[in-house]
């Protein structure tokens, strides 16, 4: 008797762990195949990512990247083709002079330029060739959106689903991707030094240069980009137009404490600090590095140019510039200077080609953050609390260095024409008032408030979307109008001219009427004046 409970038991135990495993399976995502593709040179962009993909494929999925890097890590279920010629192309135009002024159109055009090069070079590039030509198949793509358009037939060569990821956040460009409205009104340009709060003067320039980018895009860009879509894929069974059109998802490096509530589709996650992680214990600095920090009685200025700017390269008199500066300070400064030697280095200055950025933020004795105002350095300023000085060079840098200061947390200078007194005041203004620091605190808790962590979320969506085959629900009708219907311009157009067209008649019908009775008036007058001749 107690042999056939136990085997009954037994076997509803084992029926219930097979029913368990069923409903877990059908829920779950199973080993997904998945490209990833990031064809900027800058390596933040993929910093942003990079966690982001190793977990996916830690979770099981196989992943492919595309960058314009390489790696020389290996990784279970996680392979890199870098595509690094790019690199080359850059290194022989040498350094940019980001002082030099242009108009809109000029600007656009020579983005435009850069952007086709990032197109040629990943699709000329031989290992990418050989991916395409490998018979290769993939369950999901995912796109760096950065308007390299043409790349965009990599979707439909894999007969993939598509997700987008921005390190920066939504544009109009990402907006136009996935049918979003990001009125005018409020939402300033990414380009710009505008934050959500214009005046009437600061609105006019946004919708100005707004409708500068839409006619450029049609005019210049998106013209390339056919070509270039036309060139690397003959064979295509869809056109660019439907492929802009195929986005599932989007991820976005934002997030509505760092910057501002805006509209967003269901389908346009936020996940701003995906770099960051979360769930590690800070790690303690390198011995040398950790006496300099905690010996210094003053605290610590950690100044970093981020990656796509090399401090090494500054024009001498800028070096100098900072070298003054510091000098003047009793503070310790840490310098991010890609080079071995520093000629006439302040004794107070510690120089390396790299620096552990979150573990040095994270130290108590680290009091500010001089740096050009990327948004993943502004961002970990954010999360660890740290007032910041800015001095933006180019692209989303001036505006998130206006919304440091807007927030109360930052200063900024223009990097170009500051001089060492200026610079030191700024430095004294940000250490010696405490409502910097108080602002950078208050942020950092507003941050951190969320239910998950920024990875746990992109991951989530990245999973339903392939639970999901595509997410076909989340689509927005939206990307079925063209611009006039989008806007609703037919149909304002239309109540408009009705209204128009009801005044005219109205201004027509009172007219015939005054004519009317004018004349009814005028022979009656003429009859009496009748009358009395006759009399």
């Amino acid at each position: 008797m107690g042999g056939i409970c136990s085997g009954t038991g037994l076997g509803l135990l084992l029926i219930g762990l097979i029913w368990l495993f069923s409903a877990n399976a059908d829920e779950g995502v199973q080993s997904s195949r998945i490209l990833a593709v990031f064809p900027f040179p800058g390596r933040s962009q993929y910093i942003f990512a990079e966690q982001f993909l190793k977990e996916l494929a830690h979770r099981g999925h196989n992943v492919t990247v595309i960058n314009t890097f390489g790696s020389d890590e290996i990784e279970p279920n996680f392979r890199v083709i870098g595509a690094k010629k790019i690199h080359e192309i850059m290194a022989a135009f040498g350094n940019a002079d980001y002082t030099q002024t242009a108009s809109q159109w000029k600007i656009l055009t020579m983005t435009t330029e850069f952007l086709n090069l990032l197109t040629t070079s990943i699709l000329d590039d031989p290992a990418v060739k050989d991916l395409l030509n490998s018979g290769e198949k993939f369950d999901l793509v995912v796109m760096e959106a950065v308007q390299t358009d043409a790349l965009f037939g990599l979707i439909q060569h894999f007969g993939a689903e598509t997700i987008g990821i921005s390190s920066y956040g939504t544009d109009t460009h990402i907006d136009e991707l996935m049918g979003n409205i990001s009125p005018l009104s409020y939402n300033p340009l990414l380009l710009s030094s505008r934050t959500e709060q214009m005046d009437f003067k600061d609105r006019v320039r946004n919708v100005f240069e707004a409708s500068v980018m839409w006619l450029h895009k049609r005019i210049v860009h998106l013209p390339t980009q056919r070509e270039l879509y036309a060139k690397y894929f003959p064979t295509a069974t869809k056109s660019l137009d439907e492929i802009l059109n195929s986005f599932s998802l989007m991820l976005l490096g934002q997030h509505f404490s760092l910057s501002y509530p805006r509209p967003y589709l269901p389908n346009m996650i936020e996940v701003g600090g995906l770099h960051l992680q979360q769930q590690r214990k800070v790690t303690p600095l390198a011995k040398e590095l950790s006496e300099f920090v905690e010996e210094s009685e003053k605290g610590v200025i950690y100044f970093s140019m981020g990656s796509n700017i090399k401090s090494k390269d500054l024009p001498p008199s800028t070096r100098t510039v900072l070298m003054e500066t510091f000098a003047r300070l009793p503070h310790r400064v840490l310098w991010k200077f890609e080079d071995d030697q520093l000629p006439e280095k302040p004794d107070n200055v510690f120089i390396s080609k790299w620096f552990p950025q979150p573990d040095i933020l994270a130290h108590p004795n680290v009091k500010l953050f001089i740096t050009h105002g990327g948004l993943l350095s502004t961002i970990e300023s954010i999360y660890f609390g740290k007032p910041i000085l800015g001095l933006p060079i180019f692209y989303d840098q001036p505006l998130n260095v206006q919304r440091a200061k807007q927030a109360g947390y930052g200063l900024s200078a223009d990097i170009w024409s500051v001089n060492a007194t200026e610079l030191t005041s700024l430095i004294q203004e940000l250490l010696s008032n405490p409502s910097y620091a108080a602002s950078a605190q208050t942020k950092s808790k507003l941050f951190r408030d969320q239910k998950e962590t920024a990875l746990e979320r992109a991951i989530w969506w990245t999973e339903y979307v392939l639970r999901h085959k595509g997410a076909k629900h989340l689509r927005c009708a939206s990307r079925d109008l063209d611009f006039i219907q989008f806007h609703g311009l037919d149909t304002w157009g239309l109540l408009i001219a009705i209204t128009l067209l009801s005044i005219l008649i109205v201004v027509i019908s009172i007219k015939c009427l005054q004519r009317v009775l004018l004349i009814s008036i005028i022979r009656k007058t003429r009859v009496e004046a009748s009358k009395l001749k006759t009399q």
